[in-house]
């Protein structure tokens, strides 16, 4: 994909390309796709969540149990505004960077946005480790509402959404991704 390539976002101004955001719950594989993709494209990949890591020198998980959920809230916000002039990445945010009108407006200026859906079951069998992995959302609600809650916020900004099938298989997600992109 070249950078020069454009599409037009909904006010008919020229969105680049070059940039894709994967959104979608924790565990339906954002980060793995995202990896791929990346090299597939000859891009950058930028986790966001490994992003926050690194600048607070804290697990997200460790974050969210001292600070609490309405500072990480926060700090995720902020790494995603300060993401800087990017091109040709492909960018993975938590899964709950959808709280955030500011990031999720920002993210869409910049980026097409790629929603990765998968169904609850499938997601909770592949998802082991809510307790320690950093989630937002865990402490007043169990995993199926938190589901719930999220799933029209990520629809509500997807431009594109790519239905994780039950078998796995990350080269051909990304081949459908590359393909949707480029319709």
């Amino acid at each position: 994909m070249k950078q020069q390539e454009y599409q037009r976002d909904a006010k008919n101004k020229p969105k680049s390309v070059s940039i894709i955001t994967l959104i979608g719950m924790p565990g339906v594989g954002k980060s793995s796709i995202g990896k791929k993709l990346a090299k597939e494209l000859g891009c950058s990949f930028i986790d966001t969540d490994k992003l926050i890591e690194k600048n607070t020198g804290l697990k997200l998980q460790t974050i969210i149990d001292k600070r609490g959920e309405k500072e990480f809230l926060i700090i995720e916000e902020k790494t995603i505004l300060n993401l800087g002039n990017l091109h040709n990445s492909v960018i993975s945010p938590g899964g709950s960077v959808i709280y955030s009108e500011k990031a999720m407006k920002f993210l869409k200026k910049i980026s097409r946005i790629v929603f990765l859906y998968s169904t609850f079951e499938d997601i909770q069998k592949r998802l082991k480790n809510t307790e320690t992995r950093g989630i937002v959302g865990l402490k007043n609600k169990d995993f199926k509402a938190l589901f719930d809650e999220r799933i029209h916020l990520y629809k509500r900004y997807a431009d594109i959404t790519i239905e994780i099938p039950k078998i796995f298989d990350s080269n051909k997600i990304v081949a459908e991704i590359i393909n949707k992109i480029r319709e």
